[in-house]
């Protein structure tokens, strides 16, 4: 089984690894498939993910929860926060009325 080599061992300490342990676990057997040689000196990353928006002022992505909560805000907001009932967010969400409720408690959705 080949070695890491210290850049190789850099790489993988300064990488964000964002997604679980199987991320790291597929870059380390990808990267012994295509070693060629005793010892990898340097590393097939994945690709970089944005930064979420916010940080460093840089362009990100928003979470999927973030984009439920502008979802849940703009649908409330069509219906002048009606949740119940016909035209209701609810309905319109095509979600029953105690889950919405619950979103919005968790989401910390307020009226403004």
């Amino acid at each position: 089984m080949p070695l890491l080599s210290p850049h190789a061992v850099d790489t993988l300490l300064q990488y964000d690894w964002p997604g679980n342990i199987r991320e790291l676990e597929n870059t380390i057997e990808r990267n012994v498939v295509l070693a060629r040689g005793p010892v990898i000196e340097s590393l097939e990353m994945p690709l970089r993910r944005a930064v979420p928006a916010g940080k460093s002022g840089e362009v990100g992505f928003k979470t999927i929860l973030d984009n439920e909560r502008d979802h849940i805000l703009a649908v409330l907001e069509s219906c002048n926060w009606k949740v119940s009932g016909k035209g209701g967010a609810a309905e319109i969400l095509a979600i029953n009325v105690s889950t919405l409720n619950s979103r919005i408690k968790k989401l910390g959705i307020e009226r403004r």
